[in-house]
């Protein structure tokens, strides 16, 4: 084998390690580990610029999914509040950074506002502990094999993505991207 095949070879399996270490997914739940900041999930996905086109449509409330509980949760049960719906994954560093301020902000807007946290991907068995871990108080959704829930909501290039649904069931809001509580409280005040 020529040397510039040698090396032609060598630098493929470099590629390819380097493709399998970016996909493979984050760290374990650490329950004593702080969630990274928004500086350090900077990594995240960028705004969509069509974001904006899916602001003033009637957002599609008619799914029945299922809750981490296995209870069936009616999106369409929330029409009437501001909803919060929240695309993420275990797996997914931004996604973690933002779970305070949803929490936070669930806390605070309880009688105004429902967060639902729907899990792009993740098992049940995986989304009870972390959800404990994380103090979540909101309900997270199995979106695992529910496909037709992101394109209704959708294209979603990345995670996190939230949609701000206000209380006459249009959208107010879809940011692609790790938002913060300062951004996700303006737009529910804007909405009370």
């Amino acid at each position: 084998m020529s040397r510039v095949a040698a090396f032609a070879a060598m630098g493929i399996v470099a590629f390819a390690i380097l493709l399998l270490t970016m996909l493979t997914p984050g760290d374990p739940v650490d329950p004593d580990a702080p969630p990274p900041t928004a500086d350090e999930s900077a990594g995240s996905a960028p705004a969509d610029p069509k974001d904006a086109d899916a602001v003033g449509k009637p957002a599609q409330l008619n799914f029945t999914l299922k809750d981490m509980n296995g209870v069936d949760v009616k999106l369409s049960s929330f029409k009437g509040k501001i909803i919060l719906l929240n695309f993420w994954a275990t797996w997914c560093g931004p996604c973690r950074a933002e779970i305070p301020a949803l929490v936070e902000l669930q806390k605070r807007y309880a009688n105004d506002l429902v967060v639902l946290g729907f899990s792009v991907d993740d098992p049940v068995d995986k989304l009870r502990p972390y959800a404990l871990a994380y103090k979540i108080n909101y309900p997270i959704l199995v979106g695992s094999g529910r496909e037709e829930v992101q394109d209704a909501f959708g294209p979603l290039w990345g995670i996190p993505v939230s949609v701000i649904i206000a209380r006459d069931g249009r959208i107010a809001r879809k940011h692609s991207g790790i938002g913060t509580k300062e951004q996700f409280e303006q737009e529910i005040k804007s909405l009370l």
